[in-house]
């Protein structure tokens, strides 16, 4: 369980039913990212420990202590999860904010999230599946849905407890043992989820976390032959060496990465309700959100117009501690990623691009300490620059100019990345044509950043492979099983001796 002394929290790792240290004893710091204060000492894992988890799942799913499981069985199980989050809901709001960094209010929104994400699944695991299919007589076939076995599931430090869930609740209502490696950086949340799964009662070596830092825990899950499945969200470039690593043993490999998302603005759409949702779009969550719309791309006529709007309401949104009830944005999750931002920033001026508002990291006020930046704007940018064609995942955007609808859909498809991407426009037949020609695969039209556990997630290109969320996030955690049955039991005599 968790232990506080002076404030500051000792986390464990969960092993076969277990909280445990690192196998080494080593610990790292977490940090507060508002003030740069210690508030938790993390195990810091080794390929041992990470072995150690894999073997317990392993064990577990070999005895069917969970797959055995009944459907409604699982289900009960996921719902009395659910149930747990909601009773805990403010700590995990608090504990999620001081963790990450977040504005309450996104947290809170986050935490009843995750709830309904235990929830969804709980129900759809219960519902008809597979199915029968008419071949020639006498054989009857169908085709069944079972679970992978063992899944490494690697989550990411923007939504430390809502991403977790995403991966966890379908594949555990799939009947599959987990593997889970939450961030070094925000573990806080987690560890409480965990608290949660022993609470209920969920049997030894079912849910597993190892906490450690990903280039060793990570390695060792997706490289291991006992693991059969990786799920991973994160950064394109540690999901090619994931992908890497679990090809020797040829595993089920699903990967949510990054992305540099498009969101087009037409000289008919609603000009306030645009501007109001461009700034949503890549300002939510300070930026740090894989579906960021990181690109503005608003249509000539009304360029300068939106510019000006935009940059002038960018400033004035309210940035600080997430526990303040009047902050509107907050801090980067941490110092090395707040330096990796204000470098893109550089870079940004050093290429040509003009600064409309922003461009600093922000000291005064009392915010020293934290590692907050000001909403910033570029303009002036061309396609090949690097803060148009990388993800920077800050609250840093670019805005461009287009002549029509065929420049519009080039240049927003004109990056590696294919996650996102939104389209403003009055002209409800323009506005699904160009949709339509966006190689993206999360799109909103006259919106932007709304999900729902019902619908898949993922991406095109380099953004990933595999969907979460959704019948489809459940059937990525489970295999497919076709199945002949003879109903006239008698030798086929197709030799003649």
């Amino acid at each position: 369980m968790v232990e506080v002394k002076n404030q500051v929290i000792n986390l464990k790792m969960y092993i076969d039913g277990e909280w445990k240290d690192a196998e080494n004893q080593e610990t790292r710091p977490v940090i507060n990212p508002a003030n740069g204060e210690v508030i938790a000492y993390a195990p810091e894992g080794t390929i041992e420990d990470a072995r150690a988890a894999i073997f317990a799942a392993r064990t577990a799913f070999e005895d069917g202590v969970w797959s055995g499981l009944s459907a409604q069985e699982r289900a009960s199980y996921l719902f009395k999860i659910a149930d747990k989050i909601d009773q805990y809901a403010d700590e995990f709001t608090r504990l999620e904010t001081m963790d990450n960094g977040k504005p309450l209010r996104e947290a809170g929104f986050d935490v009843a999230d995750a709830a309904a994400c235990f929830r969804y699944y709980a129900g759809l695991i219960t519902k008809p599946d597979g199915y029968t299919y008419h071949v020639a007589d006498p054989i009857q076939a169908m085709v069944v849905r079972e679970p992978v076995g063992v899944c490494g599931l690697i989550v990411p430090w923007n939504y430390p407890l809502l991403m977790s869930v995403w991966k966890i609740a379908p594949a555990l209502a799939a009947g599959n043992t987990i593997v889970f490696k939450p961030s070094e950086v925000t573990p806080v949340t987690p560890k409480k989820l965990f608290e949660i799964f022993e609470d209920v009662g969920l049997p030894k070596g079912v849910a597993n976390m190892v906490i450690g830092a990903g280039p060793v825990v990570g390695n060792e899950v997706a490289s291991h032959p006992e693991v059969d499945m990786v799920s991973f969200t994160g950064g394109t470039k540690t999901g090619k060496h994931i992908m890497k690593a679990a090809a020797d043993t040829m595993k089920k490999v699903s990967l949510e990465l990054g992305g540099k998302s498009p969101n087009i603005i037409f000289a008919d759409a609603d000009f306030e309700t645009a501007v109001d949702y461009a700034l949503f779009g890549i300002y939510a969550g300070a930026g740090q959100v894989c579906s960021a719309g990181s690109r503005i791309l608003v249509e000539e006529s009304i360029y300068a117009r939106f510019v000006a709007r935009f940059a002038e309401r960018a400033k004035q949104i309210v940035v600080g501690p997430g526990d303040d009830p009047s902050t509107e944005m907050g801090p980067l999750v941490s110092q090395q990623h707040l330096e990796k931002v204000l470098h893109y920033i550089e870079l940004g001026k050093q290429e040509g691009a003009t600064v409309a508002c922003g461009g600093n990291r922000i000291v005064h006020s009392g915010l020293g300490k934290g590692y907050f930046v000001e909403p910033t704007v570029f303009i002036d940018v061309k396609q090949e620059m690097r803060i148009v064609q990388e993800e920077i995942f800050g609250p840093v955007v670019v805005i461009q100019k287009f002549k029509d609808e065929e420049e519009a859909v080039k240049l927003a498809n004109g990056t590696v990345y294919g996650l996102a991407g939104g389209v403003f426009t009055n002209d409800g037949a323009k506005g699904l044509r160009v949709i339509k020609k966006l190689r993206s695969g999360i799109t909103w039209v006259n919106s932007y950043h709304p999900t729902y556990n019902e619908a898949p997630w993922g991406g095109y290109k380099q953004s990933g492979i595999g969907r979460s969320l959704g019948t489809f996030g459940l059937e990525e955690f489970q295999e497919i099983k076709q199945i002949n049955i003879n109903l006239q039991v008698e030798p086929i005599g197709w030799f003649s001796n």
